[in-house]
């Protein structure tokens, strides 16, 4: 019987652990005190107790943490280790597998410099900016002027809706570089950037690829991501209502011979900035990892993608049963313990807990009744995740799974998400990236 470690917590290692459990094999988790009572820690087969929250991100820690419960299998989930080279390394070097692409591919493509030169070789089109990455004030102020304002500024080593910024004019270029710079070196240690034309009407799409032990990629249909605060995902759908069939065909190709050009393996999703009044898309970075929004795309493909990565990781290219078009419409929104105005992290002990049921609704939770949401992590609590025949049904269905959605003790962002289901822009699938900006600045003109 296989051990499969999850290095990670919350909703994604509940969500990994069940697909662990269903092909038989046995789960195992590291978790720190606080997350005692979390149903990923009533999960698993197999635990280790962590000396803290921030064990993690630390490397040593997670490999022996996986070593002791015997693991062959390391499955990194997202965020903390799971775009982290050196832990892919770690895990090989010692005697078990990564579930996911190797330390080299993972440095290659999370280097938003040489991803976005990786793109250009593979056909794929950039937004106009720096050739590869800008180490002085000087050059950034050059490439923003060959790519015209408004830019944005990129850390190299950045993730998450970290190290970025919007600059509009000339007169804003030093204080945001410096601004941008010093966050990127003291969070990822590295303070170079990228520059890039910023786009103002555009939307956020992304194509989930599944790079085979064989050299080959396969592209299944994209997701759209436009609805963020921050630069941070909080409603996702699939497939996108921006695309036509044409240029979502283009899409899945471009993908696909990025992914095969870098030789990739396992679970990773090529995003990419959509242009509204041109109707171009354009390479924005790969993500080396399975991504929060997963989901939508196991829903309206009849796969899980979970045990697609376990089998990619013990050398099977085998593409399992799925439907190769898009069965309906699918759409997550996430549940934070946050306020819905300013987005501020609201944590605390959780004294009602009432999840959605009923067809087409899937929840994928971390946390449950009489728990706690701490402030040592992200404020994601779970997932809701709801599937359709058609994306009219499919937001009907959203409206009447949020209703049913009941959180007291922390903060929780149910009105926010209620305000987007209902927005008329959404509802028309006009809105983009500014949606959420344009849901929440006005607060006054609302009261």
């Amino acid at each position: 019987m296989t051990v499969v470690f999850v290095a990670n917590r919350g909703e994604i290692a509940a969500r990994v652990l069940r697909t662990v459990r269903e092909l038989g094999h046995r789960g195992a988790v590291a978790y720190p005190a606080v997350d005692a009572d979390l149903p990923y820690v009533a999960a698993a087969d197999a635990l280790v107790e962590l000396t803290g929250p921030r064990d993690f991100a630390d490397v040593d820690a997670m490999v022996a943490a996986a070593r002791q419960v015997g693991a062959e299998l390391v499955h990194p989930g997202y965020g903390f280790l799971s775009e982290n080279a050196a832990f892919a390394r770690a895990v090989e070097a010692a005697g078990m597998t990564f579930v996911g692409p190797s330390a080299e591919v993972i440095e290659a493509m999370g280097d938003k410099a040489g991803a976005r030169a990786a793109a250009v070789r593979s056909g794929l089109k950039v937004a106009e900016g720096s050739d590869g990455a800008v180490d002085s004030l000087e050059a950034a102020r050059a490439a923003a002027g060959r790519a015209g304002y408004p830019v944005m500024l990129k850390a190299v080593a950045g993730g998450g809706g970290i190290g970025m910024a919007i600059v509009r004019a000339e007169a804003d270029l030093e204080r945001a570089y410096e601004q941008v710079t010093g966050r990127a070196s003291s969070v990822f240690g590295d303070p170079r950037i990228i520059v890039e034309r910023y786009i103002e009407r555009s939307r956020h799409i992304e194509v989930q690829v599944m790079g085979l032990p064989d050299g080959r990629a396969i592209a299944l249909s994209e997701r759209d991501c436009s609805v963020q605060r921050r630069h941070q995902k909080v409603v996702e759908e699939a497939p996108s209502p921006a695309l036509d069939a044409e240029a979502r065909a283009e899409l899945l190709r471009q993908a696909v011979a990025l992914t095969e050009s870098v030789g990739y393996r396992g679970a990773g999703t090529i995003e990419f900035i959509h242009d509204l009044d041109s109707g171009e898309s354009y390479f924005l970075e790969m993500n080396t990892r399975l991504q929060v929004e997963h989901p939508v795309t196991e829903e309206i493909h009849g796969v899980d993608l979970v045990a697609w990565q376990l089998a990619i990781a013990t050398g099977d290219s085998t593409v399992p049963a799925l439907s190769a078009e898009p069965r309906g419409h699918a759409i997550e929104l996430r549940l934070y313990a946050e306020d819905s105005e300013r987005f501020l992290p609201r944590p605390g002990a959780i004294e009602t807990w009432r999840m959605p049921t009923g067809e087409g609704v899937r929840v994928d939770a971390g946390y449950g009744p009489g728990t706690t949401v701490t402030p040592f992590f992200d404020p994601l609590m779970a997932k809701l995740i709801v599937t359709a025949p058609s994306r009219g049904e499919a937001i009907e269905r959203a409206r009447a799974a949020l209703a049913q959605t009941e959180i007291t003790g922390p903060g929780a962002n149910l009105a926010f998400l209620a305000r987007v289901l209902e927005d008329p822009r959404f509802v028309a699938g006009t809105h983009d990236t500014g949606l959420a900006t344009a849901l929440t600045a006005p607060v006054a003109s609302r009261s």
